[in-house]
C-alpha cells in the first residue's frame, strides 16, 4: 500500500498547489474593477438574455468559491465575493457558470453525458474505495478477494470517468464565457486577460483532479493484474 499513499501524496501536493493559486489569481484580480460597473449577478443575467434564457435564475449562496449552475433548479449560484462584486474575478465566475446554464439550454454533449452519470457516479465513489480495501484484504485469505477488488476498481473508474467528462464541459464554459465578454464589449483588454486567467487556473484544479484519478486507478488495477 505504500505506492498508493505516495500517490495520494503528490496529488495532495498539487492538487493544494494550484489550489491556493487559484485563491490568489482569485485575490488579486478581485482588485481589477469592472469599468463597466457591473455586478457578477448583473453579468450573469445580462449573458442569459443575450442568449435568450428565460428560465434560470441568478442566486447567491454562501461561502468562496462555491459558485456552481444546478441545472436540476436551473439556478445560477453565486458565492459572496462574485455575486455583488464589481470586479474581473466575479465578471469570470460568474460568466462561467452562466456559460454552465447555455450549454444547457443548448443541449451540449458532453454536459448531458456528466448529468447522466452523476446518479451512477454518487454511489460509485461513495463505496469504491471501501470495496476496493475490502478486496485488498479478503486477498490474503480467500480468493473471492480478487472479485471484490474488480469491483472495486469498476466502481472507482466510474469517477475517474466522470472526472474526464468533466473536462471538455468546464473548458467549453470557460470558453463561451470570454468569448461573451469580449463580443459583447463587457470588458477591456487588460480586465479580458484577468478574467481569463482566473478561468485557467480554474480550470487546472479539474485537470489535477482528473489525472490524479487516473493514477490512482492504474495503481489500483496494477494491484489486480499482479504487477505491484
Amino acid at each position: 500500500m505504500l505506492g498508493y499513499y505516495i500517490i495520494a501524496g503528490l496529488i495532495f501536493i498539487v492538487s493544494m498547489y494550484v489550489s491556493n493559486k487559484l485563491k490568489s489569481k482569485f485575490k488579486k484580480y478581485s482588485k481589477v474593477h469592472l469599468q463597466n460597473g457591473m455586478s457578477g449577478k448583473e453579468l450573469a443575467e445580462k449573458m442569459l438574455r443575450d442568449n435568450n434564457i428565460t428560465d434560470v435564475k441568478v442566486i447567491s449562496t454562501p461561502g468562496m468559491l462555491t459558485d456552481h449552475y444546478n441545472p436540476q433548479k436551473k439556478t445560477i449560484n453565486l458565492s459572496e465575493g462574485v455575486y455583488s462584486q464589481r470586479n474581473a474575478a466575479a465578471a469570470a465566475v460568474a460568466t462561467h457558470e452562466t456559460g454552465h446554464a447555455v450549454q444547457h439550454a443548448n443541449a451540449y454533449s458532453w454536459l448531458t453525458m456528466r448529468s447522466q452519470l452523476v446518479p451512477v457516479v454518487s454511489i460509485a465513489s461513495r463505496f469504491s474505495q471501501w470495496v476496493i480495501f475490502g478486496g485488498l484484504i479478503l486477498m490474503a485469505t480467500t480468493a473471492i478477494g480478487s472479485t471484490v477488488l474488480l469491483i472495486g476498481i469498476i466502481m472507482f473508474g466510474m469517477g475517474t470517468l466522470f472526472s474526464f467528462i468533466t473536462l471538455p464541459v468546464e473548458y467549453d464554459a470557460s470558453k463561451r464565457a470570454l468569448a461573451w465578454l469580449e463580443t459583447e464589449n463587457m470588458v477591456s483588454g487588460p480586465e479580458h486577460e484577468a478574467a481569463e486567467d482566473s478561468l485557467k487556473w480554474a480550470a487546472r484544479t479539474y485537470v489535477v483532479a482528473a489525472v490524479g484519478s487516473l493514477a490512482t486507478l492504474l495503481y489500483f488495477l496494477s494491484i489486480y493484474m499482479g504487477r505491484d
